[in-house]
């Protein structure tokens, strides 16, 4: 059991750092608005009245909440012990960090902003 969920958690590693290196590959891709709307004329404008506040309603569902890298290896180290625990976080925290500086290089990062996007990718 506990080889199948490490196995999980390896898999599920591979796919997050192929989605981030496949994400940083390919450049982004702007679509234009469907239909932007039309501005309101002051003339045309609806009365406002104090009875009906205006409210914003949002629709659509909200966007997942991807983990941390360091959360990612946080969970992957809990099946040591010890000083093997430290010693797997602490690798796994690393890789991590490099796969997040090969980004940076990758997008041309330089100076004072790469060590910002490297902390933020890792989940510092």
């Amino acid at each position: 059991m506990k080889h199948l969920v490490g196995g999980l958690l390896v898999a599920g590693l591979v796919v997050v750092a192929i989605e981030a290196l496949a994400q940083s590959a390919s450049p982004p891709s702007i679509s234009p608005a469907p239909n932007p709307p039309a501005p309101i004329s002051p003339s045309t404008s609806p009365p406002a009245s104090p009875s009906t506040p205006a409210v914003q309603t949002i629709t659509a569902p909200a966007a997942p909440v991807n983990p941390s890298r360091r959360f990612v290896c946080r969970a992957a180290s809990q099946k040591y012990q010890g000083q093997e625990r430290a010693d797997q976080m602490q690798l796994c925290v690393e890789q991590a960090r490099l796969d997040c500086l090969r980004q940076a290089i990758d997008q041309k990062v330089v100076g004072p902003q790469r060590r910002d996007f490297v902390q933020n990718c890792v989940g510092e």
